[in-house]
């Protein structure tokens, strides 16, 4: 897979809504172009043009991962993703992917509790075995990242998008992830030194 930006954001967007609100789903171009700007549950927030989200439905669907329909009583022309069976992929699968193209790269516990609003998967175990399996493909769909200092567990990754070639192991993450891992970790000191200053004032009021 080679998928650009505005491709990943729009196929995580379709394997999403699909899951969670299958009322509304095929999408509209406008509610997709919807889905794809919305300020929850993505990283980074994008501001694609409605335009910029047609040409990568093109694409998908030359790629085999999307289709665009038009059912009876339909009045406009509504977009839906195959990755399912262009991929052979079970529910739980389709989940974790959709939230690594959404939100980049992220530890177990973090894929499990926001799959949640996908479908339930019942431990940190369970999806660590199901990365393990796409992972472990002829060609694979995502990859394990070597853990930096200042995590706590090892993140993963997809490797749907452009240029996002596996890493040798033992490689280090680039360097604005370790940025981002070690703002994070000054941010948590900073909150517990806080909270150890506001403790020593109350015993000495």
């Amino acid at each position: 897979m080679d998928l650009d930006s505005v491709e990943t954001r729009v196929l995580g967007a379709l394997i999403e809504k699909a899951a969670t609100t299958p009322e509304h789903y095929p999408l509209s171009t406008q509610a997709l172009v919807a889905a794809c700007n919305q300020k929850q549950n993505r990283e980074p927030v994008t501001d694609f043009a409605e335009s910029d989200v047609l040409d990568a439905i093109r694409a998908l669907r030359d790629a085999g991962l999307a289709r665009s329909v038009k059912r009876p009583g339909d009045r406009v022309m509504k977009h839906r993703h195959d990755v399912a069976d262009a991929l052979k992929l079970d529910p739980p699968e389709c989940a974790l992917l959709a939230v690594l193209l959404l939100r980049g790269a992220q530890t177990p516990g973090e894929l499990r509790a926001r799959t949640e609003r996908y479908v339930p998967i019942e431990s940190t175990e369970d999806v660590e075995r199901l990365l393990g399996g796409l992972a472990g493909r002829d060609e694979p769909l995502v990859q394990r990242l070597d853990r930096v200092p200042g995590q706590k567990e090892p993140r993963w990754r997809d490797l749907l998008r452009d240029g996002e070639a596996p890493v040798p192991s033992g490689s280090e993450a680039p360097s604005g992830s370790r940025t981002v891992d070690r703002l994070a970790t000054l941010e948590a000191d900073v909150a517990a030194l806080r909270e150890e200053v506001a403790a020593l004032r109350s015993l000495l009021e």
